[in-house]
């Protein structure tokens, strides 16, 4: 089977850097999974997801003309749709503003009062001799 964009292939990681891990493929090949590719989630370290000798399912994403090889191990997943709650499945869009508009003045309204409570000690006291 020949490495082209789109195929799966299954792969042992042979290397890990701060951007990424190294994955040996089928005849001696070599492909990159960038540090974004490893997880849906953010990977602040790498280590923490893969270890050298891992066997993964990689997925080519990218093979470039000197031969780099670019891998994606979270594209490889065959990820399930995302279940919706029963709010979103039945809510309208006008359900949706109206619950936003009143949201929205409330905090405003919570976010005026505390801001008006704190301004009253604060500030210049006035001095009738000032400005005469």
């Amino acid at each position: 089977m020949s490495i082209e964009v789109g195929s799966k292939l299954q792969g042992k990681v042979t290397g890990i850097t701060n951007f990424g891990a190294f994955v040996e493929l089928q005849e001696g090949k070599t492909g990159l999974v960038h540090i974004s590719e490893v997880a849906n989630n953010y990977v602040k370290d790498i280590n923490d997801h893969l270890s050298v000798g891992d066997q993964v399912e990689v997925k080519v994403i990218n093979v470039e003309k000197d031969g780099k090889i670019g891998l994606s191990i979270k594209k490889a997943q065959d990820r399930p749709q995302r279940q919706r709650n029963s709010r979103e499945r039945t809510e309208t869009f006008e359900a949706k503003i109206n619950r936003f508009l009143k949201d929205s003045e409330d905090r405003l309204a919570s976010l005026k009062k505390h801001t008006e409570s704190r301004r009253g000690g604060r500030g210049a006291k006035e001095d009738s001799s000032c400005c005469l």
